[in-house]
């Protein structure tokens, strides 16, 4: 936890940079259609957004669900959390959010806590997903709902074959040039490979308690939202 938790905070300035340009700026409908699923209706005001990283889907999701939300976001990298108020207050969202240091594994919230729990690109990084998943669902209130998007290797063999070369080799080459963390953008693909497979991830929510698990694949299975219910 701790490798990890310095990783982080060495590549917090170039984070948003690198992923944008690595992504051709697809994380951003990724993170789009994931917003939706998690506001729509109009009755959620209360997020948590775990791993919240340099608050991209925090201040999103602050967007999209208007001046009544409130927003909290957790991460273990103070680095990457210091850049949040600034790009939240250019958004003018800065006093619907909440910011606070903390494990994604050991959430510092009592029982159903919020309406919708949030995670992007953030729990393969977990140590035990399991415990993660746990308590994700133990935070949400009776009937909450938890999205999780998470990337993922494509299944077509021509496909996958020019994912490997470009996240394998280009991206850490790329990554690491930038942000002067090369170890950072090696690990980061490898952690993608090392993911449980969508099928065996719904079982591992459903082993927690979550209920009408399912998942959505985008681009071509560079990237799957999952769902669950409390």
């Amino acid at each position: 936890m701790t490798d990890t938790r310095k990783m982080f905070d060495d590549i917090a300035p170039s984070y948003d940079a690198l992923n944008h340009i690595m992504s051709v700026n697809v994380d951003k409908s990724w993170r789009s259609r994931a917003i939706k699923e998690l506001t729509e209706g109009g009755e959620p005001h209360t997020f948590l957004d775990v791993a919240c990283g340099t608050g991209d889907s925090t201040i999103a999701i602050a967007k999209a669900a208007g001046p009544e939300a409130k927003v909290t976001g957790v991460d273990i990298s103070a680095g990457m959390m210091e850049l949040v108020s600034g790009k939240a207050a250019k958004e003018g969202v800065l006093d619907r959010i909440t910011l606070r240091l903390a494990d994604g594994e050991n959430l510092p919230y009592a029982d159903g806590s919020f309406q919708r729990v949030f995670c992007a690109f953030g729990i393969r990084n977990f140590t035990h997903k399991d415990k993660g998943l746990e308590e994700f669902r133990r935070v949400l209130v009776p009937g909450g709902k938890a999205v999780i998007l998470e990337l993922s290797v494509p299944q077509g063999k021509i496909l996958r074959g020019l994912y490997d070369i470009y996240f394998m080799h280009v991206l850490p080459f790329i990554g690491g040039v930038i942000s002067g963390n090369k170890k950072a953008y090696r690990y980061l693909p490898a952690s993608v490979h090392a993911f449980p497979a969508p099928e065996r991830f719904c079982a591992m929510m459903k082993e927690a308690g979550f209920e009408n698990v399912r998942y959505r694949t985008m681009s071509l299975g560079l990237c799957r939202m999952f769902i669950g219910e409390k």
